[in-house]
C-alpha cells in the first residue's frame, strides 16, 4: 500500500516539476524545425545529468538547437571547433602571465560554461579529446596549481561528421563509452523543409526568451533521481545489456561471431537514467518498459563492437539492439 502512495506522491511531485519541459519545446520550436527527437535527446541528457555525441551531416541544425536551449535556460553557452591544431589549454585554460602583478594568472578556456558545442570532436588530435572527456567526467579542471570545479549544470554536446573522415581521430571506444547517448540525426521532411526556407528568407526572427533559469534545472534532476523503477525494470535493463555479452543465452545464437565485445555496466546505469528522464518527460514518477525500450538505441549504440563479419554484411548497430529488443522478455 506504501508504494501506491509513494508512486501517487512521485506523479503529483513530477507534474509540478515538469510543467517546463512543454515550455521548453515551445521555445525550441520558434526556432528549430522538426528535429524532436535532437531536442528530446538534449532534454534528456540534461535532465540525466550527462553529454551527448551527436552525428549528422552538416546543416541539421545541431548548433542552433544547443544555442537556443542555453538561451532558454538562460545559461552560459560556448562553442568550441575542434581542429588538428588545437591544444589542450585552447579548451581548458592556461597560466598567462601578467607584466603588472609581475605574477601568472589564471585564464580560464571556453569549458568554463554550462552548455558546451564540441563540434567535430574527431578533427582534434587526442590530448585534446582526453582533455574536454577528463573534463567532462570529473566535472573539474586543473590549471596549474589551481583545480577549478565546473558549474551546474553541465552538458557537452559533441558532434562528427559520418561522412567526412579525412584527417580526422577517431574517439576510442573506452572514451566514446563517457557519453550517456549517441544520436544520429537525419534530414527533415518534404513540408519541415519548407518552412526552413520561410524561416530562413524572412528576416524577422523573433529574439528567444530566457523561460527558466539553471537552478531549475538543478531541480529537475534532483526529482529525476527520485523516480520509481521497479525490480523487474531493473531485470529487464540488465537482461537487454547481459544479450549483448551472451547472446546464445537468449536464444540469440545469430549473433555470435557478429558482437566482438558486449556493452559495458555503464549501458546499464544510463540505460536505467535514461529511462528515468524518459519518463519525467512524460509527467510519469515511475519507469515502465516504453521507457527503456525508447532510449535504449541512443544509449548502446556506442557501447557495441561490430566484429569484421558484421561490417562485411552491413550489419548495423542498431538492428542487433532491434533483434535483442525483440527478443529479451518484456517484463
Amino acid at each position: 500500500m506504501s508504494d501506491i502512495v509513494n508512486i501517487r506522491e512521485l506523479n503529483e511531485l513530477v507534474s509540478s516539476k515538469s510543467d517546463f519541459i512543454n515550455l521548453v519545446k515551445k521555445g525550441m520550436d520558434q526556432r528549430i524545425v522538426g528535429q524532436a527527437h535532437l531536442v528530446d535527446s538534449l532534454l534528456i541528457a540534461l535532465l540525466s545529468n550527462g553529454h551527448i555525441l551527436l552525428e549528422g551531416v552538416p546543416g541539421l541544425a545541431k548548433t542552433l538547437a544547443i544555442k537556443t536551449l542555453a538561451q532558454i535556460i538562460d545559461a552560459k553557452y560556448s562553442r568550441i571547433q575542434f581542429t588538428p591544431d588545437l591544444l589542450p589549454a585552447d579548451v581548458v585554460g592556461t597560466m598567462v602571465y601578467s607584466v603588472q602583478k609581475e605574477q601568472f594568472q589564471v585564464k580560464k578556456g571556453p569549458i568554463f560554461a554550462n552548455f558546451i558545442l564540441a563540434d567535430e570532436i574527431n578533427r582534434a588530435p587526442a590530448k585534446v579529446q582526453s582533455a574536454l572527456l577528463e573534463a567532462m567526467q570529473e566535472r573539474q579542471v586543473t590549471i596549474g596549481d589551481n583545480t577549478f570545479a565546473l558549474d551546474d549544470p553541465f552538458l557537452v554536446m559533441a558532434t562528427q561528421n559520418p561522412i567526412e573522415q579525412e584527417g580526422t581521430y577517431p574517439l576510442p571506444e573506452a572514451q566514446v563509452d563517457r557519453f550517456l547517448m549517441k544520436v544520429i540525426i537525419s534530414y527533415p521532411r518534404k513540408e519541415e523543409e519548407k518552412v526552413i526556407i520561410r524561416q530562413n528568407l524572412s528576416r524577422e526572427q523573433s529574439p528567444v526568451t530566457p523561460l527558466l533559469r539553471p537552478s531549475d534545472i538543478i531541480d529537475a534532476q534532483k526529482v529525476v533521481e527520485k523516480i520509481y523503477i521497479d525490480e523487474k525494470i531493473e531485470q529487464y535493463i540488465v537482461d537487454i545489456v547481459f544479450a549483448t555479452r551472451y547472446p546464445a543465452d537468449y536464444g540469440l545464437t545469430d549473433l555470435n561471431g557478429i558482437i566482438s565485445f558486449g556493452s559495458s555496466p555503464r549501458a546499464s546505469i544510463n540505460l536505467a537514467k535514461t529511462a528515468k528522464a524518459y519518463a519525467f518527460l512524460r509527467g510519469r514518477g515511475y519507469v515502465i518498459p516504453e521507457d527503456v525500450r525508447a532510449v535504449c538505441h541512443d544509449v548502446m549504440r556506442h557501447r557495441l563492437g561490430l566484429s569484421y563479419e558484421a561490417e562485411a554484411n552491413n550489419i548495423t548497430a542498431d538492428e542487433i539492439i532491434s533483434n535483442i529488443l525483440d527478443k529479451v522478455e518484456v517484463p
